[in-house]
């Protein structure tokens, strides 16, 4: 189970409110019946009880004994109205919650400080975006959704009132205490997203509290160390710091917090705080805003203020000037003696007091505490942390990353097989799962150096360079501006390379740069968590649109309500399932049976992956590269795809082909390679032999004539261990076959003979084929052609032909242990010995890839020909080469592709739809596409080694029972 904190702000601001009604926000719809019950409590209680009410006290469920058996005397001795939590964890507040409330006669108002809702993941401090994240957002229902689930959060912990949303605007980039917690600097965003969110968390139940009134935004002061001041005349007051709280409390806006600040303009005295301003409270919060909610001060303990003479002055000053809650008071006992003593002198009349001590009963009442219960235990962590809060927080993100600069339309990033890219992070904080998404769709390293000097020299081998800036996610106060350094070394990458900036931090960091001439593209993502990292990649690839606009200007530069949009590029993207239509919990179910085939020995290591609607929704892996070596299968581990290099090289390539009007389906051998003329198959055309349906021969053992006849190892004829222009053929380490040895497959197949009967009958040979004509058209080689065609410019840089060349053999899952040709391990060489023989580079075998790439090719014919921005086939042409040309000769495949079953038994799990296709491999391979699901399925294994033996996989149904919980998980 994760662990879960709840984070608080423990600076305590008011929300200013403001109301042109006379309409009560704590008043319920059985109002005859909240009135008696307000009147009877009230009647029931002594003075002391009566003023014990206006008071809340801070508790932190985290503190040691000792002060917490203070807070339980202070409710036994003062009868207090409230408890505002900060710090802690859920379980452990809500214990100690249901004790205090088991202490007082008259049930507490519960308060927190919680923003952003209650913490619950890992990778984040908050459990939603900060509210200048949100300010980024143009559709201010999600942000009124936030609103809501923060409530439901707050309503499942026993809370009652949330401390949110600030409503400050926040004109001032110097401001040390709003900045992130603002929506913004425009009075109509602000206003806009407050009122949603004000709307969503009261519709679940909890009151809302605007703060900071009458306006915390245009400050450069910390007023938890000093009273700052707010200069501005009453005019501009009016039209821009208090248009929020008019348009909040017109809608019902339950409470509000009056800020620790000077504001000379309205409150005439030098340096007295506006929360104990009776002018700022009164007159204009009460009076000329008509705002009947509840008014909680600050915090009292907040400094700077004028000097009292005595403690529990300020409490009383605080009353009088008109608010009804006294928020952590620096003593409670002196300042309910003070409020006494002052009811008993006349200075504080009965109607005073009855005002806000029925105002508070009122709240309680709305807010179920006539009928109190304990808060339930049982559940409580899965009940905060839960799937639609994830799925939300995804959405937030997606909505509110926002490209302010993209030169030359360089974003989304297109034609990726003319960029060398490199990643350099800035910042303090980790860029990881940055990096790590972004390598998720072409080839991405990272640069690392100590100087200038070194990092120039090893960015000379890139064109593109993808900058993170990147600073602590832990709280909204944390640094967040570039250092000197910084700033140096990104103007000298921008003046030599082209350079796309991605901030992870509030947009006021871009003002300290010197020139933005020349970076090409600039992100704001607002903030450092998982979830935003990896959002901001996949929109920089274009898998995502860009939606945000800009909360605030940044200096000269950019203007608040600025932002670039464009739109996806239709290339594959990473989600949570439900977005989709699919079920976690039932996805959940491919593991067991994946752990299964591992338990099982039926393959040592599995790469798993399902795509739904263009989003991958389940990716994962399991087991290891073999049974005996503890290297882990990780994601960017690649596996022999086998009998899938048929769909993932020679298809697209003759796809094109045809496209191109070189051939035709009904294109025969003899048309396209002389040689063929006077052979028996003259005649077979493309469309039969790849349908498998041209009497060809299943298979031929071509290693097994090089073999000695009487060691049945390779023959000295044949191999030399040592490479030379004679023996040029690498068919595994140090193991070379003769050169012109290549020529007598195709000369093989061209001999063999026709099968006796016209029936589907699989076969390899027309790859063997294909490959020699493709070479042969284009001059160049298979695996030369299919890398510049399709696999670089697709981003499938974990994709290709004999990879031992290539990466490090780390990375590269081992195939089988040979001993019947090779005579070792297969690793990093392919495992089809025809394929082997032709240098590793077979029209049917040789490719290696991993899940991911799989996926985006799949995903590319499932488009019908377009990915990622760039059209590679036409549509009629997928479909073309995706029909069934034979069914009615009980034939199922199509071009090239696989296809389901006619009758009972076949490639699939018999619940996907005619239209889908796909392939599997000898090595335990399988890629299938559904175009009516919208589904993309891969499974990846190497179930072959040691030896390919019986075929568990296949005798037990693993991959195409996955299959069929995977259209389990289909709930739309």
């Amino acid at each position: 189970m994760r662990h879960i904190y709840i984070s608080i702000i423990t600076c305590l601001f008011v929300l200013p409110v403001i109301a042109q009604t006379s309409i009560n926000p704590l008043l319920t719809k059985d109002v005859a019946a909240q009135k008696k019950w307000v009147d009877s409590v009230y009647a029931s209680m002594t003075l002391k009880e009566k003023v014990g009410q206006l008071y809340m006290v801070q508790v932190m469920s985290n503190q040691d004994q000792d002060t917490k058996n203070k807070v339980v005397q202070t409710i036994k001795d003062h009868h207090i109205g409230g408890i505002i939590y900060s710090l802690g964890g859920p379980n452990r507040q809500a214990r100690l919650n249901n004790e205090l409330q088991s202490l007082s006669k008259i049930p507490l108002l519960i308060g927190m400080d919680a923003e952003w809702g209650l913490s619950m993941r890992l990778d984040s401090t908050y459990a939603f975006p900060w509210n200048m994240t949100l300010g980024a957002i143009k559709d201010n229902k999600l942000v009124e959704q936030a609103g809501r689930q923060i409530g439901e959060h707050c309503k499942r912990l026993g809370v009652h009132f949330n401390f949110a949303p600030v409503v400050d605007i926040n004109t001032n980039p110097k401001n040390p205490i709003i900045g992130n917690r603002s929506f913004g600097e425009d009075r109509d965003n602000v206003t806009e997203k407050a009122l949603a969110f004000m709307k969503g968390m009261q519709d679940a139940g909890v009151l809302a509290n605007a703060k900071h009134f009458p306006g915390h935004g245009d400050t450069d002061q910390d007023s938890h160390k000093t009273l700052p001041t707010i200069s501005f005349n009453e005019k501009r007051i009016d039209s821009i710091e208090l248009y929020p709280y008019k348009k909040l409390i017109t809608e019902g806006l339950s409470s509000v917090m009056v800020a620790h600040l000077n504001v000379p303009s309205l409150e005439t005295r030098e340096n007295y705080p506006s929360s104990l301003s009776k002018h700022i409270v009164t007159d204009i919060l009460k009076e000329r805003l008509g705002f009947k909610g509840l008014i909680y001060t600050d915090a009292l303990t907040m400094k700077g203020a004028a000097d009292f003479s005595e403690t529990g002055d300020i409490d009383l000053a605080a009353f009088k000037a008109g608010n009804d809650v006294m928020l952590m008071s620096e003593n409670v006992g002196i300042g309910v003696s003070k409020i006494i003593e002052a009811y008993n002198k006349g200075d504080i009349t009965e109607a005073r007091l009855a005002h806000s001590v029925k105002k508070i009963l009122q709240a309680k009442y709305k807010v179920g505490l006539h009928n109190y219960e304990p808060i339930g235990l049982y559940n409580l962590s899965n009940d905060l942390n839960r799937l639609q809060d994830d799925i939300l927080y995804e959405e937030l993100l997606e909505n509110a990353i926002t490209v302010v600069k993209n030169k030359a339309d360089i974003l989304p990033l297109r034609r990726l097989e003319t960029k060398t890219m490199a990643y350099v992070k800035l910042g303090d904080d980790s860029g990881a799962p940055f990096l790590n998404e972004l390598k998720k769709y072409t080839k991405v390293h990272e640069i690392q150096s100590d100087n200038l000097f070194s990092l120039m020299n090893k960015l000379k081998p890139y064109n593109t360079v993808i900058v993170g800036f990147h600073r602590s996610n832990d709280n909204p106060w944390k640094p967040y501006k570039f250092t000197s350094k910084e700033l140096v070394w990104l103007n000298e990458m921008a003046q030599s390379h082209t350079v796309i900036l991605d901030a992870f931090v509030k947009p006021y960091a871009l003002s300290s740069l010197n020139t933005i001439e020349n970076i090409e593209g600039i992100v704001v993502s607002y903030q450092n968590s998982e979830i935003a990292q990896r959002k901001s990649a996949q929109l920089i690839f274009g898998s995502l649109a860009a939606k945000g606009t800009l909360p605030v200007s940044i200096g000269n530069y950019f203007k608040a309500g600025e932002g670039i949009q464009y739109n996806e590029l239709k290339n594959l993207g990473y989600t949570i399932p439900e977005r989709v239509g699919m079920s976690s919990k039932k996805l959940a179910k491919l593991d067991s049976l994946a752990n299964y085939a591992i338990k099982g020995q039926m393959t040592p290591g599995i790469q798993l992956l399902v795509a739904r609607k263009g989003k991958v929704v389940y990716n994962k892996n399991f087991g290891k590269h073999t049974y005996s070596e503890k290297e882990k299968v990780e994601f960017d581990n690649i596996y022999d795809v086998a009998s899938l290099t048929k769909i993932l090289a020679t298809l697209p390539l003759l796809m094109e082909l045809e496209e191109q009007g070189i051939v035709t389906l009904d294109t025969r051998l003899s048309t396209i390679l002389p040689e063929y003329k006077n052979s028996n198959k003259a005649n077979v055309t493309l469309k039969s032999m790849l349908s498998h349906y041209a009497q060809l021969r299943p298979w031929e053992p071509f290693y097994y004539h090089t073999l000695d006849s009487v060691t049945k190892r390779p023959s000295k004829k044949y191999y030399r261990k040592v490479r030379s222009p004679e023996f040029d053929v690498e068919v595994t380490k140090d193991l070379f076959l003769r050169t012109d040895y290549q020529d007598s497959l195709p000369e093989i197949i061209r001999k063999s003979e026709l099968l006796e009967t016209k029936r589907y009958r699989y076969s390899d040979f027309p790859y063997y084929i294909l490959k020699k004509f493709i070479e042969y058209h284009y001059d160049r080689t298979l695996d030369e052609l299919v890398q510049s065609h399709f696999y670089e410019p697709l981003g499938a840089n974990h994709t290709m032909y004999n990879p031992y060349r290539k990466v490090s053999s780390k990375k590269i899952v081992p195939t089988e242990i040979d001993d019947y040709y090779r005579y070792q391990k297969v690793h990093g060489y392919v495992h089809d010995m025809g394929a082997a023989m032709q240098n590793g580079v077979g029209g049917h075998a040789g490719v290696f890839s991993n899940a991911n790439d799989v996926a985006k090719i799949m995903q590319m014919y499932l488009q019908k020909g377009y990915y990622g921005g760039k059209r590679y086939l036409k549509p009629e042409t997928v479909d073309k080469f995706n029909t069934c040309y034979y069914c009615r000769n009980n034939n199922r495949r199509g071009i090239g592709f696989d296809k389901p079953q006619l009758g009972d038994s076949g490639p699939t799990c018999g619940c996907v739809s005619m239209t889908s296709f796909g392939h599997s491999g000898f090595t335990g391979t399988y890629a299938w596409a559904d175009p009516e699901e919208e589904i993309v399925y891969v499974f990846l294994a190497n179930r072959t080694y040691p030896h390919a033996g019986k075929n568990l996989l296949l005798k037990e149904n693993i991959r195409t029972d996955i299959q069929r919980l995977i259209y389990e998980a289909i709930e739309d």
